[in-house]
Order: structure tokens, then C-alpha cells, then sequence
């Protein structure tokens, strides 16, 4: 029987920031996970350059039916303090754009620096071990493994949500969760493309496959996010489409303005003023690109001299522009979902220390919880601090 502190289960983002945070504090901590190697997601998140946290992370940029739950853990480790762990470590990154950190390099520089940290601090990683049954024992709990049984005052689940089961994940926490006594809210998927069955939008959205629009303002249910979006075989992604996926609901309207820095009524009337001989799917190829400015024309109006356009008309192709109407048939699901919505109900989780209210000793970090970030190193961050904060406590 191995004897040990800590238990972690889940070597990714959360669970190796708990490990290594609390072996620094001198505690003697178990990491274990059933995959064949740690942090995959890590590896191929941001396009395999790993957006690691934002500099402006606040507790607006996370979606939870307990949205006050997130602040005490943000607030006691920031986007700052997981900025000077990568300088320490040397490792160069760079802003994208609004906020968002990644590696110059590859990912594999944050998972390397986790690991680094881990081995220095004298945390026991087993990979390739599962866990099979888990049990309240005395002033802990009794863990059956592949590799034998364990025992731990302190029991740490940070298996994450459903999103990208290719790359091992799984509802295993929930499973654990429920054990206790925990509630585990409605799960969907989240920061996911939509996808497009009718008709002729999918006709559309096929044609423009690979067309990217940079500058958009998509909004539903009262949210909306400004930023590119892209055309594909399915439906809609980019940036823009990820971050309202999370807003959205079966059945609800999407809204696309696909020139938000234009006055189009205006531009339009000028255009007729100035250009009234010349087509308007010629015009608006100046602002789109040609092919999407040919299909959208031929899709909603008809094309003719600017010179032929009553006000109306005018009118109605502005609104068109500036409020495109769509109902996504729906998303594409857990397999290219970056994050998992809802999960362990946070009301029954200390907000200080992340520990249960239901089982002492048991501790529940990153997606896990219902707690979601938007895009842009807002779901690694609440990764960090959640870690961060429970590791004081272990």
C-alpha cells in the first residue's frame, strides 16, 4: 500500500500547477493520470503555441451559474504571476492581439517548465495509471489503481471537462463528484464551431470554405464579440463564432455584422453618388473579398448599377449587411470543443480553498468545475489560479 500527502488526478494544465505548488510547500504529492504522457492538451492548444493566460484577465471573462465563484482564486494568482513562472523560465512569448500570450516557440515550453518545476520540487508523476475505485477512509481516502492501492489525506480531482476526447478526456471527475454528494450542472459544449444544414446557407458557407472575415460583431442573447470569422465545409468558426458558441442555445438567432467599422448607409449612398455606374458586388469586393462579395450579392440581392438602386433597396441591403439573421442546425460537438460548460456545481465548493463542502480533504480544480473562460488564455488561467489556490491548502 503506497502511503503519500496528496493525490492528483489529472496530469494537464491544473493538475500539474496543483502538483507543483503544493510539493513546493513541502508537500509530498502523487500525480497520476491515465494517459501516456502529461499536458496534451497544453501541447496542442493555440494552434500547437499554447495561448498560456491573457493580461487582461478578469472575472467577466468567465461564464458560471456562480459567477462571483472565480474572483477569490483570480485575485490570489494573476495572469502576472504565471507571466514571471514563464520569464523565469526564459521561455519567449509574444501578444497576438487583445491580451493574448503565446509562446514564440511551441507549446511544449509551458508544459516543459511544468514539468521542470514538478521534478524540482519532488513531485511522483505515474502516467499510464488509472484509477478505478475511490473511498472516504478515516481522515482520508483510499485510491484502487493500475498500479496498486494508494492512500491520501488529501484527494485533488483536476481531470477536466468532455472537450476533445481524442485527447483522453473523459466525465471521470463528475463520476467522482457524484460519489460525494456533489450536483454536476448540465454540461454542453463550449468555444465549438456551428454547424449549418440549410440549404442554400450551407451551399453558401461550402463555397466560402477557408474564408476568413476580420473584422465582424457577432452577438446573441445579449452578448456580443468582435473579432474575425470563418468560413467552413460545416458551418461558421473563428474566433468570433467561438466566443458567442458559449451564449448560444438551441434554436436562438445569431446576429453577424459583417462590416461593423463601416457606416453603410452612408458608404452606400456615397458609393451611388460617386460610382454609379459600377456593380455592387464590384464594391463591396473592395471590403469583402471578391469571391464572398460575388456570392452574397447573388445570394441576397440583385446585382445592378448602384444608379438602378431605389432608397429602399439601399436601405435593405445596409440592413442585411449590418445584421445577418442565421440559426445555427447546432455545434460540432465535444471533438473540436475547446471547453466543457457547466460541471460540478461551484455552490457546493469552498471558494478559498476549492475544497468540497460535502467530502473534507477532497478538492475539485480547473474545467471540472463549472467555471468557463472565454477565448484567449482565459480557461488556462483559471487553470493556474484554481491549482494555485488549492494547493495552499492540501
Amino acid at each position: 500500500m503506497l502511503a503519500t500527502q496528496v493525490v492528483i488526478i489529472g496530469a494537464g494544465a491544473a493538475g500539474l500547477m496543483c502538483a507543483l505548488t503544493a510539493a513546493g510547500r513541502g508537500r509530498q504529492v502523487l500525480l497520476l493520470d491515465h494517459a501516456n504522457k502529461a499536458g496534451k492538451k497544453i501541447l496542442m492548444s493555440g494552434g500547437g503555441r499554447c495561448n498560456f493566460t491573457n493580461m487582461y484577465c478578469e472575472p467577466e471573462n468567465f461564464l458560471s451559474e456562480n459567477p462571483h465563484f472565480c474572483k477569490s482564486a483570480l485575485a490570489r494568482y494573476s495572469q502576472w504571476d504565471f507571466i514571471a513562472l514563464v520569464a523565469k523560465h526564459g521561455v519567449p512569448y509574444h501578444e497576438k492581439k487583445l491580451g493574448q500570450l503565446f509562446c514564440d516557440n511551441k507549446a511544449s515550453d509551458i508544459l516543459g517548465l511544468l514539468l521542470s518545476e514538478c521534478e524540482e520540487a519532488g513531485v511522483d508523476l505515474r502516467l499510464d495509471t488509472s484509477v478505478a475505485e475511490i473511498a472516504q477512509l478515516g481522515g482520508g481516502y483510499q485510491l484502487q489503481t493500475s498500479a496498486g492501492p494508494v492512500r491520501c489525506q488529501s484527494l485533488v480531482i483536476a481531470t477536466g471537462g468532455l472537450s476533445i476526447p481524442t485527447l483522453g478526456a473523459s466525465g471521470f471527475g463528475y463520476q467522482v463528484a457524484r460519489q460525494f454528494g456533489h450536483s454536476v450542472l448540465p454540461t454542453r459544449a463550449g468555444l465549438v464551431p456551428f454547424t449549418i444544414t440549410e440549404p442554400q446557407l450551407k451551399t453558401l458557407c461550402s463555397e466560402l470554405s477557408g474564408t476568413s472575415v476580420e473584422d465582424c460583431l457577432v452577438s446573441c442573447n445579449g452578448q456580443s464579440f468582435r473579432e474575425n470569422i470563418l468560413f467552413t465545409h460545416r458551418g461558421l468558426s473563428g474566433p468570433a463564432i467561438l466566443q458567442i458558441s458559449s451564449y448560444w442555445q438551441p434554436g436562438d438567432t445569431v446576429h453577424i455584422d459583417l462590416l461593423p467599422h463601416i457606416d453603410l448607409p452612408e458608404w452606400l449612398a456615397s458609393q451611388q453618388h460617386e460610382r454609379p455606374n459600377s456593380e455592387l458586388k464590384t464594391l463591396l469586393a473592395e471590403l469583402l473579398t471578391k469571391k464572398m462579395a460575388g456570392l452574397l450579392v447573388d445570394s441576397w440581392f440583385v446585382s445592378k448599377p448602384m444608379k438602378q438602386y431605389s432608397p429602399n433597396e439601399l436601405k435593405a441591403i445596409a440592413e442585411k449587411l449590418a445584421d445577418w439573421q442565421l440559426v445555427p442546425a447546432g455545434t460540432e460537438g465535444y471533438r473540436t470543443a475547446e471547453v466543457t460548460l457547466g460541471g460540478i456545481d461551484s455552490r457546493e465548493v469552498s471558494s478559498k480553498t476549492l475544497e468540497s463542502l460535502k467530502a473534507p480533504g477532497l478538492y475539485f480544480i480547473g474545467e471540472v468545475l463549472d467555471v468557463s473562460g472565454h477565448l484567449g488564455g482565459f480557461n488556462f488561467q483559471w487553470a493556474w489560479a484554481s491549482a494555485y489556490a488549492a494547493a495552499q491548502y492540501v
